[in-house]
C-alpha cells in the first residue's frame, strides 16, 4: 500500500466569501484526508496528507464541485513536511501580500428565498437573510482577507443560533461573514421627510406598500446604495419622479416580482432569462411587447425596457406584498450627482425628492450601481459593469506574467478603474462621469479603498492621452505621490486593446485590426478622433482609416445639440454655396429653426471654438437632428442615437442599404453619398423610421466594407470591434454578421463594457505590453 505524503495546494481565483473552505472541508473529511485549509491573501491553502492518486481525484473534484459563486484561477501544488494533525480541520486565515479578489455581490439564492417566505424558518420575513452561495460582498468589505471583521457587518455581533451556523462546517452559513437573524442583525426603518420615524420592520414594510400604491415616492436602501421607487404605470407618479430628479428623457430602470411579470411587458429568450436570474440579476434591456400599461414617462422613445428582478431579501418580501405591481427602481441622486449610499446622505439630498425613505443600519463601504446587460447575437454585452459583476478580476493574456504593478485610471465618461499585477486584472465598479466634483473625488476614495483592501503599490499610473481629462490630472497627481511612472494611453488604442484583452488574445498574438466606434477621444495627432481603424498589438497601432473629419461647432456643445452637428456635417458634403440648394424642398431644414446658423457657418468658416473631429457619434446625432429627433438638446448622452436607432428596429428587416459607394480618400471615409440619399428620401416624404433603417444598414455595409479591404490587403483575419457607439445592436451585429461571413474572427467585448467603462482594461494591457520602458514609447501611435 503506498504511503501518502503531505502536500502543500495553493488556489487563486474568486475563492474567498463563497463556501469554498467549507465545500473543501467536507469533500477532504468524506475522502478521509488529515489536515488543514485556511483563507490566505492568495487565495485558499490546503495541507492533506494523501496518496499521489487520490489528490488527483481531489483536485478533480475540487474543480468539477466547486460552489457555485467560486471561480478557481490557479491551482499550484507541491509536497511539504509538518504535521497534519488526526483530521481535517478549517483554520483562521493567514497574512501577507494580498493576492486575491474580492466577490462581487450576490443575489438572493432558493434557499434563502424560500427560508424568509416559510413562517416556521427562524429568518421568516427577515430583510436580511444570506448565507455563502449569496447576499452583499463587495459592498460591504473594507479590507481582505474577507472576514466579518473586514466588513461592516462587524458592529452587529452574532447572537448563539447565529454562531452555532458560523462555527458549523457543515451548515451553508459556515463563515458567511454578513450571516444576521432579527435576534442580532441590522433592521429597518422609514421615516418620513422630517426625518420622523413612521414604522419599524415589517409595519414598515407595510407603510411603504402602502405609499407606493397611492402613488407616492419612496427612497429604498438596497445592497450597494439607495434607489427611487414609484408605481411604473403610475403616469402622475412617473412624470413628478422626473421633475424632482431633474431627469428629463432618460429611461427609468424597473423592477419586477418575478418572469412572468416581466412577460407580461417585455419579449423575453431563455439567455435573457437566465441572465435575469444569475446571481448577478444585472438590469438586462429587452424588447418590448405590445402592452402599454406602463406610464410613457418610464423610457421615452425607446423600444427597450430595463428590467431586473428582486435581488435581495428585502426587494423580495416588497415583491410579495406588491404582486405583479412593477416599480420604478432608479439610483437615488439628483440628475448627474453619484448614487446616495449612506443615512446620512440620504436625509440630506433625498427629501426633497422621495415622500419617505426606507432605511436599514447595514452600512454600505463600497458604492455599487446595478449592472446592465444586453443579449446580443454575438454574445452578452456589459453595458455598465456593476453590482453582481464587480470588481471583475480577470486573467492577463498570456505573456503579461511579468508585468509591474500597474493602475489605470480609465476615461472621464463612464468612469472605472483598473489595476494589475500577479498575472491579473481587477476592474473596478462603475464609478461615473467625471463632470461633477462629487463624482471624482469617489473615484479617488474608492482607488484609495482598492489600495488599502489590495495592498496596491503600482510602479506604473496609466492615464488617457487627453490633456483635459480629470482622471488623467488625478492618476498624474497619485503618481507623483507614489513615485510612479506615467503612461499616456490613446483614447482608442485602449479601446482596442480592451477588446483584444477580453477575448484573451496573447502578448505576442500578432497584429489585429480594430474598429472603434465611439463620441471622442483625444487623437495622437491632437485631434478628436471617434471613427477609427486602427492596425496594431498591445504595444503600438498605426492609423489607417478613419470617418471624414467634420467640425464640431461650439465644442463640446456639439455633444449636447445636435443641430450643430448636422449643420456641420451638411456644409462638409456641400460647402456653404451648395447647402441651400441641398435643403431645399426637404423638412431637414427644419432643425435649424431659430438657430444662430450665421454664428455656427462664421465658426467652422475661421476655425473658432469648432474643432475637426472623426466622430461616430456626432454622425449618429447629425442624422437624428435632420429626422427630427433631439434636434435642439439631448437630455442625456447617447440620447438622439438610442432614438435613432429604436426608429429604426420596426423597419430594419424589410430595408436594404442605399445604393451609394462610398469611397475611402486619403485614409478618410467619405460621407457625401450618404447625405445625398438622406436629403432624397426627406424630399420624397420617406418615412423617418425607413430612412433610420436605410441609413444602419448602409452604414454597417461601409464599416465592413473598409474592414475588409484593410485587412485582406494586410493579410489580418482577426478584427475587434469597441467603442461606445457598438452599443447600437443593430450596428454591432450587423457589422459583426457581415466581417464573420467573410471568413474573420471577429472580436467583440464579452466581460467588460465597450463604452468608456472598459477602457481601463486596455490601458492596463497596454501599459503591461509597455512595461518599465513605458514612459518612451508612449508617443508611438501615429
Amino acid at each position: 500500500m503506498t504511503s501518502p505524503l503531505v502536500w502543500r495546494i495553493k488556489i487563486t481565483g474568486l475563492v474567498q466569501g463563497v463556501g469554498f473552505r467549507p465545500f473543501v472541508w467536507r469533500l477532504a473529511s468524506e475522502m478521509g484526508f488529515r489536515g488543514h485549509v485556511r483563507n490566505s491573501p492568495a487565495g485558499v491553502e490546503i495541507v492533506l496528507a494523501a496518496t499521489t492518486a487520490d489528490r488527483d481525484v481531489f483536485l478533480e473534484r475540487l474543480n468539477a464541485e466547486a460552489p457555485p459563486l467560486a471561480r478557481i484561477d490557479q491551482i499550484t501544488g507541491s509536497p511539504c513536511v509538518g504535521p497534519v494533525g488526526d483530521a481535517f480541520d478549517i483554520l483562521e486565515s493567514s497574512g501577507g501580500a494580498v493576492a486575491t479578489g474580492i466577490v462581487p455581490d450576490a443575489a438572493i439564492c432558493p434557499d434563502c428565498r424560500r427560508e424568509i417566505r416559510d413562517p416556521a424558518d427562524r429568518r421568516y420575513r427577515y430583510p436580511f437573510a444570506n448565507c455563502t452561495h449569496c447576499g452583499p460582498r463587495l459592498s460591504i468589505v473594507e479590507s481582505i482577507p474577507y472576514d466579518r471583521a473586514t466588513t461592516t457587518m462587524r458592529r452587529f455581533p452574532l447572537c448563539p443560533a447565529c454562531r452555532a451556523e458560523y462555527l458549523n462546517p457543515a451548515d451553508r452559513r459556515f463563515h458567511a461573514e454578513p450571516i444576521a437573524c432579527a435576534t442580532c442583525g441590522p433592521r429597518i426603518w422609514l421615516e418620513d421627510q422630517a426625518g420622523q420615524e413612521l414604522a419599524v420592520g415589517d409595519e414598515a414594510l407595510a407603510r411603504t406598500v402602502g405609499l407606493l400604491r397611492a402613488g407616492g415616492i419612496v427612497a429604498i436602501k438596497g445592497i450597494g446604495g439607495f434607489h427611487l421607487a414609484c408605481r411604473a404605470g403610475d403616469e402622475i407618479a412617473v412624470a413628478t419622479l422626473r421633475q424632482r430628479k431633474m431627469r428629463d428623457a432618460k429611461p427609468f430602470a424597473l423592477m419586477a416580482g418575478d418572469l412572468s411579470a416581466i412577460l407580461a411587458h417585455c419579449r423575453v429568450s431563455d439567455r435573457e432569462a437566465e441572465l435575469l436570474v444569475s446571481a448577478a440579476a444585472p438590469i438586462v434591456l429587452l424588447g418590448r411587447n405590445e402592452n402599454r400599461e406602463l406610464a410613457t414617462g418610464v423610457a421615452p422613445g425607446q423600444s427597450r425596457l430595463g428590467f431586473m428582478l428582486p435581488y435581495s431579501p428585502l426587494h423580495t418580501l416588497l415583491f410579495d406584498a406588491l404582486g405583479d405591481d412593477v416599480l420604478v427602481m432608479t439610483s437615488a441622486n439628483a440628475s448627474g450627482e453619484p448614487q446616495v449610499f449612506n443615512n446620512e446622505e440620504a436625509r440630506a439630498k433625498l427629501a426633497a425628492i422621495a415622500d419617505a425613505t426606507l432605511f436599514h443600519d447595514r452600512e454600505i463601504a463600497n458604492r455599487v450601481d446595478d449592472s446592465v446587460c444586453r443579449v446580443d447575437e454575438p454574445a452578452t454585452s456589459v453595458i455598465r459593469l456593476a453590482r453582481g459583476y464587480a470588481p471583475a478580476s480577470l486573467p492577463m493574456p498570456v505573456g503579461f506574467a511579468d508585468a509591474p504593478p500597474l493602475l489605470a485610471m480609465g476615461g472621464d465618461l463612464k468612469s472605472a478603474f483598473a489595476f494589475a499585477g500577479r498575472g491579473q486584472v481587477t476592474v473596478s465598479q462603475h464609478i461615473g462621469d467625471l463632470d461633477e466634483a462629487s463624482t471624482l473625488a469617489e473615484l479617488e476614495s474608492t482607488i484609495g479603498l482598492y489600495r488599502s483592501m489590495f495592498e496596491l503599490k503600482p510602479r506604473l499610473v496609466a492615464v488617457d492621452l487627453h490633456p483635459a481629462y480629470r482622471s488623467a490630472a488625478a492618476g498624474r497627481r497619485l503618481a507623483e505621490s507614489l513615485g510612479a511612472t506615467v503612461v499616456e494611453i490613446q483614447h482608442h488604442h485602449a479601446h482596442m486593446a480592451a477588446c483584444l484583452a477580453d477575448n484573451g488574445v496573447a502578448a505576442n498574438g500578432g497584429q489585429s485590426l480594430g474598429i472603434i466606434l465611439d463620441g471622442l477621444g483625444w487623437g495622437s495627432d491632437g485631434t478628436i478622433w471617434g471613427g477609427e481603424f486602427l492596425v496594431g498589438d498591445y504595444s503600438s497601432v498605426e492609423r489607417v482609416a478613419w470617418f471624414q473629419p467634420v467640425h464640431l461647432p461650439g465644442g463640446d456643445a456639439a455633444s449636447r445639440e445636435p443641430w450643430r452637428n448636422a449643420r456641420a456635417h451638411l456644409l462638409a458634403a456641400y460647402g456653404k454655396d451648395g447647402i441651400a440648394a441641398a435643403l431645399r424642398g426637404t423638412a431637414a431644414a427644419n432643425c435649424f429653426a431659430g438657430k444662430s446658423i450665421g454664428v455656427i457657418d462664421r465658426m467652422i468658416e475661421n476655425g473658432v471654438n469648432a474643432p475637426l473631429s472623426s466622430s461616430a457619434g456626432r454622425l449618429f446625432d447629425a442624422v437624428a437632428a435632420v429626422l427630427g429627433l433631439c434636434a435642439d438638446r439631448q437630455a442625456y448622452e447617447g440620447q438622439a442615437a438610442m432614438e435613432l436607432e429604436a426608429l429604426a428596429e420596426d423597419e430594419f428587416s424589410d430595408e436594404t442599404a442605399w445604393p451609394v459607394s462610398v469611397e475611402v480618400d486619403a485614409g478618410a471615409i467619405d460621407w457625401r453619398p450618404f447625405w445625398s440619399a438622406i436629403l432624397t428620401d426627406i424630399r420624397a416624404d420617406v418615412g423617418a423610421a425607413r430612412i433610420s433603417a436605410r441609413f444602419h444598414h448602409s452604414l454597417i455595409a461601409a464599416v465592413a466594407l473598409t474592414a475588409r479591404r484593410i485587412a485582406t490587403s494586410l493579410g489580418i483575419r482577426r478584427i475587434a470591434l469597441s467603442g461606445g457607439v457598438f452599443q447600437n445592436r443593430l450596428l454591432l451585429e450587423g457589422v459583426h454578421r457581415h466581417l464573420t461571413r467573410n471568413g474573420f474572427d471577429v472580436l467583440c467585448h464579452r466581460r467588460t463594457p465597450t463604452n468608456d467603462g472598459g477602457i481601463a482594461f486596455g490601458q492596463a494591457a497596454i501599459a503591461a505590453a509597455l512595461g518599465e520602458n513605458a514612459r518612451s514609447l508612449t508617443r508611438t501611435w501615429r
